[in-house]
């Protein structure tokens, strides 16, 4: 990956601007109207920097973009119920993509697998916040949805860390 960042403190500096991109993502998929009818449904944009950074400079450093974006968003545009909600998938989508990524998966399909598990740890957390079973008739769609917009993400993400790689080395 790159070259040019080698210390920690570079490391740092740009996992910082990789939460506060992150965050934007997030905050421009909220103003992007997609209603299929089917609460949870996004593109999932703010996970790009995630996966950049997993790709980049591991698991360590990638936490604290996910952990980080999440707190904000929540502070920022949600409530107690999105905050459980979107820590559950992410945590759980997390965890996947980084089996994924260890047993030599693709960026898109270590971007679908997160993808997925994430609409499905946001689902399990919301039957079990709402005590409704009947939620589970939404999984085929958060399934394609998640699929598509995984893929999606994974391709750029694999466009943005080829291109970081080239012009950095």
């Amino acid at each position: 990956m790159p070259s040019r960042v080698k210390t920690p403190t570079e490391k740092l500096a740009v996992t910082s601007m990789m939460i506060a991109l992150s965050f934007a993502f997030g905050f421009l998929e909220n103003l992007i109207p997609l209603s299929v009818g089917i609460p949870g449904v996004k593109l999932g944009l703010a996970n790009i920097p995630v996966m950049i950074t997993l790709y980049m400079f591991g698991t360590v450093y990638a936490i604290p973009v996910l952990i980080v974006r999440i707190v904000l968003a929540a502070a920022t545009f949600g409530n107690a119920s999105s905050f459980v909600f979107s820590l559950t998938g992410g945590i759980l989508s997390f965890i996947v993509m980084c089996i994924l990524k260890r047993t030599g998966f693709s960026i898109t399909g270590v971007s679908m697998g997160g993808a997925v598990t994430h609409n499905m740890g946001q689902l399990a957390a919301a039957a079990i916040v709402t005590g409704t079973n009947g939620l589970i008739y939404y999984l085929p769609v958060l399934l394609i949805s998640g699929l598509v917009a995984g893929a999606i993400n994974g391709m750029l993400t694999g466009a943005i860390i080829s291109r970081i790689s080239t012009k950095t080395n």
